[in-house]
């Protein structure tokens, strides 16, 4: 399905920016936080990428390459999200404390 192919390159892309900003970025908390983001953007890479194997099934292999792939983007989106959730303040702190 097209839709999953524009998912898959669409967050392919975003991984491969956030892991270069993070490589980028000196504050620590910073660093974490926009990890965190590449995080989120791998796991709909993977979960996407199991859909879309789920879409065109052939074999008893293929079906559980893609119900692995897909749950395990979708532990990575979660535990990413929660990642930023806890972080962004940290982040934000550590920002305010640099300017001033």
């Amino acid at each position: 399905m097209p839709v999953f192919v524009i998912l898959i390159v669409i967050s392919f892309s975003l991984y491969i920016f956030f892991k270069a900003k993070e490589f980028r970025t000196k504050a620590p908390f910073e660093k974490r936080w926009v990890g965190s983001k590449g995080k989120i953007a791998l796991g709909c890479f993977l979960f996407s990428f199991g859909l879309n194997q789920l879409s065109m099934l052939e074999g008893r292999i293929q079906l559980w390459v893609a119900i692995i792939f897909s749950l395990y983007g979708l532990v990575m989106m979660i535990f990413g999200y929660k990642m930023y959730r806890h972080l962004l303040p940290l982040a934000i702190e550590e920002a305010t404390k640099a300017k001033s």
